[in-house]
């Protein structure tokens, strides 16, 4: 397992708990329009990649036949059965291995599904190559999570921000680098929506277990900020801030 993946490992199994209950990954509209993608089609077979604590999957069980929740970390997946259990849902099942080395066949499932999970991922084009893999001819991926800014400032101070605050933080990629990413693995793909996302900063630390030093450091980041990102992010007193996220829907290209 490479470095990073090993940071996402360790750094999400110690803090499963908290994303189980997080407000920010248990609700949202995303949610609630993955759920409508999916329902679009009679009973899918789905995968959810980077399922986290599972609000995706546990979402679009009732519309699916079956869903694979699936993710580095074991200790997520315990949060995953957990959810599944309280729903009454037996359509669910759990998997653990790495999304850029997915372990199915080719052609196997309907709709793949990924919510803030992507910014995480080391080789996001090797994903993406893998899920269009799995998918079968015509089959979609619905990847949700934030995005970076197009005007680079914004863009360094955003990912700045993210990985003081999470060591396993990767990058978060503009809506334009998304695109053509999906379209390098073979997707015709649209953006579905877009929309902000309010982050109270003590839970957002909190969820992350963030080490003080880089609080402090965080919050002397926000001080110190410039008006245009102060007014970018709507940085508030309290150090509340909102950052942007897009959803994107992406058809395999049926190829003869």
């Amino acid at each position: 397992m490479s470095d990073i993946k090993q940071a996402v490992h360790d750094q999400f199994s110690k803090t499963a708990e908290q994303y189980r209950v997080s407000a920010v990954h248990a609700a949202g509209e995303d949610l609630a329009k993955i759920a409508e993608l999916v329902a679009k089609e009679s009973a899918p077979y789905v995968l959810d990649a980077g399922c986290g604590a599972g609000h995706t999957a546990i979402k679009v069980a009732p519309h699916s036949a079956e869903v694979i929740a699936f993710d580095l970390s074991a200790q997520m997946l315990e949060q995953v059965e957990r959810l599944a259990s309280e729903r009454k849902l037996t359509n669910v099942q759990t998997r653990q291995a790495d999304v850029e080395n997915l372990p199915f066949e080719d052609a196997t499932f309907d709709i793949v599904t990924s919510r803030y999970s992507a910014h995480h991922w080391p080789n996001p084009r090797k994903a993406l190559s893998e899920i269009a893999r799995a998918l079968k001819p015509g089959g979609r991926f619905i990847l949700s999570d934030s995005v970076a800014s197009e005007e680079p400032t914004f863009d360094t101070f955003l990912q700045a921000l993210e990985v003081l605050r999470d060591p396993s933080h990767v990058r978060d990629h503009s809506e334009s680098q998304w695109t053509a990413f999906f379209e390098e693995a073979g997707f015709d793909v649209q953006v579905a929506a877009r929309w902000p996302i309010p982050l109270n900063f003590e839970d957002w630390v909190k969820r992350m277990a963030t080490p003080e030093l880089n609080v402090a450091m965080l919050r002397r980041m926000y001080d110190t900020a410039s008006e245009d990102i102060r007014a970018a992010f709507d940085i508030q007193p309290d150090y509340q801030f909102t950052i942007q996220a897009a959803l994107f829907e992406g058809k395999k290209s049926v190829r003869v």
